[in-house]
């Protein structure tokens, strides 16, 4: 099915990130939402900090090990297929999927994805959200590479509801990403290859 959207060419993104508008239809985000919401949601924990958003793994987990977890449900299959179709990769290779629900004010801290992960896909359902680019600095080199001062992000991108995301290459490996407290309920799912 042709997808008329907004393209890379319409934002100002790191080198490996593709957006498109309307990935999926109304109808689609509807059903989505109806089926999340029977979804059992878990609290998430990085690094000793619990996050204020709530989460949903399928296939893999998150953590370092990418433990087995719950298989992919069969509402999430189609909408798989779609995004690594869009992403020129096998279905199956998107061995993860997480489902983030962000109630208003959840945001999400600077991060990089985990190493063991590869292509990064997201869709997001209901409401917008600015995704936030900024160079990575290993944890050493921070201060050093800083002189002490914030750093502040290089890139926004506003991911309007039903829209997708592609990070792979430079935008995936060489900057970490955020998303600033949300202003409305917000669900993203969100796939991922493993590597090796």
């Amino acid at each position: 099915m042709p997808i008329p959207a907004r393209s890379l060419f319409d934002v100002d993104a790191p080198n490996g990130f593709r957006y498109r508008d309307d990935f999926i239809t109304v109808e689609e985000e509807a059903m989505l939402a109806g089926e999340i919401a029977r979804v059992e949601f878990s609290t998430f924990e990085m690094r000793g900090v619990v996050a204020r958003r709530r989460v949903a793994f399928f296939g893999r987990t998150y953590d370092r090990g990418a433990a087995a977890a719950p298989p992919m449900p069969d509402f999430l299959l189609w909408l798989r297929d779609r995004v690594a179709s869009w992403a020129e990769v096998d279905g199956a290779s998107m061995g993860m999927a997480l489902i983030n629900e962000y109630r208003p004010a959840a945001p999400v801290g600077w991060h990089r994805d985990a190493p063991q992960y590869g292509i990064v896909a997201g869709i997001s359902l209901l409401s917008s959200c600015q995704l936030k680019f900024r160079p990575y600095v290993a944890p050493g080199d921070a201060a050093q590479a800083t002189g002490g001062a914030r750093r502040t992000a290089t890139h926004t991108i506003v991911l309007e509801p039903r829209s997708a995301y592609l990070m792979t290459a430079e935008s995936r490996s060489a900057y970490e990403h955020h998303v600033p407290p949300v202003a409305a309920l917000r669900y993203s799912i969100t796939f991922r290859t493993l590597r090796g």
